[in-house]
């Protein structure tokens, strides 16, 4: 007997239980998925946003830097620029100077010059005058001399200067203000090099006077001679405080070449200069000093910038008490503008200690 055939069945309960919770437990994990992106999403924005704004005001701080910066530097090249025009316009100003006083300098020159060689002629024939009457004195009996000295010197009644005596000293101011008359063209000047400051009219006009002071000088008297500045010294180094013999001349010729090379610069100490007088062992019985005006210090280093009248007029009293009153100073005073006191008061030290005073004009000697 034939069994009957079972009806098969595709989907029965279990089946449709199991794919029911498959799904089920699919839509649960999508659920919680869901659920932890949104409330992540939800969560970024407000950090996200407040790190945006942080970010965004640190790039704003830092572009309001970058303009400051830019303009700070665009000052900077401003001033630069200012500053280099500045010293374009005081070197062109600089140079410009140097042409007109190098202009006027070769202009006088060659008169200078000449004048200078006639002077040079005229202390050679002199000490060939001297020499001459030295040999003559020699030639005489004992006692009978050329000249004598008492101590004063004999008076030159053409400038009514005393340049006798048995020691000479001379003392020459080599300071700035012997570049010129003027204040203005003293400034100008002190900028040149040594070689244009040594062609400055009035020290070439010093120096001349000095020339000329040594050919009158007796041939058997001693000498000195010192610049002084800020600091006083011989012009032969190694004869500090020691007398020179005029003798032949060979001493003194080197004095005065030397003193043709000394630059005049600094200030004027006049108190250093005559302690120096006192320091001369023998004492000098004949001073002669070549100024221009009172002293602007009283010691070797000075932190002044400015002097006024009356403080350079109580540094040469404070010098001035340095002497003793028994050697005659006798004064060349190359007058300089504005200083009016120079005139009185030198006058005044020359003819209370018997000496002579001269206000030298610009063609002596």
């Amino acid at each position: 007997m034939a069994r009957k055939r079972r009806n098969m069945q595709v989907f029965g309960m279990s089946f449709l239980d199991c794919m029911s919770c498959g799904f089920g437990a699919v839509i649960l994990f999508f659920m919680i998925i869901n659920a932890q992106v949104t409330h992540d999403v939800d969560a970024a924005p407000e950090r996200l946003l407040a790190e945006t704004n942080r970010l965004e005001y640190e790039i704003l701080e830092k572009r309001k830097d970058l303009v400051l910066a830019r303009n700070t530097m665009e000052e900077l090249d401003d001033e630069r620029a200012e500053a280099a025009n500045e010293i374009a316009q005081i070197t062109a100003l600089i140079e410009k100077l140097k042409i007109e006083l190098a202009k006027h300098d070769n202009e006088t020159l060659a008169k200078i010059e000449r004048v200078e060689k006639l002077q040079s002629d005229i202390k050679s024939l002199e000490e060939q005058r001297k020499r001459i009457l030295a040999l003559e004195q020699e030639k005489q009996t004992e006692g009978n001399k050329v000249r004598t000295y008492t101590g004063d010197g004999d008076r030159q009644y053409l400038t009514g200067l005393k340049v006798g005596g048995k020691h000479i000293m001379i003392l020459v101011d080599s300071s700035a203000s012997m570049l010129d008359d003027r204040i203005v063209n003293i400034i100008r000047r002190r900028i040149l090099s040594d070689e244009q400051k040594l062609k400055s009219p009035k020290w070439r006009q010093v120096v001349a006077s000095v020339d000329w002071l040594s050919a009158q000088l007796p041939v058997d008297a001693q000498f000195q001679i010192y610049t002084f500045n800020t600091t006083t010294r011989p012009v032969l180094d190694g004869t500090d405080g020691m007398w020179l013999d005029v003798g032949d001349g060979t001493q003194l010729n080197e004095a005065i070449r030397i003193l043709r090379r000394t630059v005049p610069q600094n200030g004027t100490n006049m108190l250093d200069a005559f302690r120096k007088i006192n320091a001369m062992n023998p004492p000098p019985d004949n001073v002669i000093l070549l100024v221009d005006g009172l002293p602007t210090m009283n010691s070797p280093e000075t932190d002044r910038g400015m002097v006024t009248g009356q403080e350079r007029l109580n540094f040469y009293y404070e010098a001035e008490s340095e002497l003793n009153g028994r050697v005659p100073v006798n004064i060349l005073l190359y007058p300089m503008e504005g200083d009016y006191q120079a005139g009185i008061v030198y006058w005044i030290l020359a003819f209370g200690t018997g000496g002579s005073f001269m206000s030298i004009s610009e063609d002596w000697p």
